[in-house]
């Protein structure tokens, strides 16, 4: 799970934040799958779930004391995040040869943010804070394998938001930033 991170106009103006960086880091999910044969090589499938991780924003801002020296400090900002997730997707297959069939898949999804409402406590204040629906669009390829009793299918996947998730506030941490939008990299073990 990852940001893209636009900086607002303001950002160089402003004196305390000298830089914003997303770093990336893993998650889990758990779906449903819901498939529909459309023709011989062509499925439409719904695979609700959830999705469990978060986002850290690594922010390098200047400081001042009372005494009038200057320093730098980074704060580690952990944007946790619970999806609901509903995807719709065409899946593309290939033909199938022996035992393995490739596919293409792609599609667009609503994900709602449960952890974006969640009360922040005061000890971890300053927060950004998150808009709790986003659109994701979604393109991917991955393997069917037919296996005796199941078939088993391995599966990567680009999603990218596509609505400014930050919700904005008075607070320079949100200031500095003007869009910023979610990415996820998902590899996915389907078994069916």
């Amino acid at each position: 799970m990852d940001f893209t991170i636009h900086n607002s106009a303001i950002f160089m103006s402003l004196d305390s934040i000298l830089s914003v960086e997303a770093k990336p880091q893993p998650g889990f999910n758990l779906q449903i799958i819901s498939d529909l044969r459309l023709s011989e090589n062509f499925n439409l499938r719904f695979l609700p779930g959830l999705y469990f991780g978060q986002r850290d924003l690594h922010y390098i801002h200047n400081y001042w004391t009372a005494s009038g020296d200057t320093g730098r400090t980074e704060k580690i900002m952990k944007i946790e995040s619970t999806f609901l997730e509903f995807p719709l997707l065409i899946k593309y297959r290939a033909q199938r040869h022996n035992d393995y069939r490739p596919y293409l898949i792609g599609g667009a999804s609503v994900k709602y943010d449960l952890a974006a409402q969640k009360e922040i406590k005061e000890e971890d204040k300053p927060k950004v804070r998150l808009q709790r629906m986003d659109f994701y669009y979604q393109v991917g390829f991955g393997v069917d394998y037919y296996l005796p009793y199941f078939k088993f299918s391995t599966e990567i996947k680009l999603e990218v938001g596509t609505m400014n998730i930050l919700r904005p506030d008075a607070s320079q941490f949100t200031s500095a930033i003007e869009r910023m939008n979610s990415k996820m990299i998902v590899v996915s073990f389907h078994f069916e």
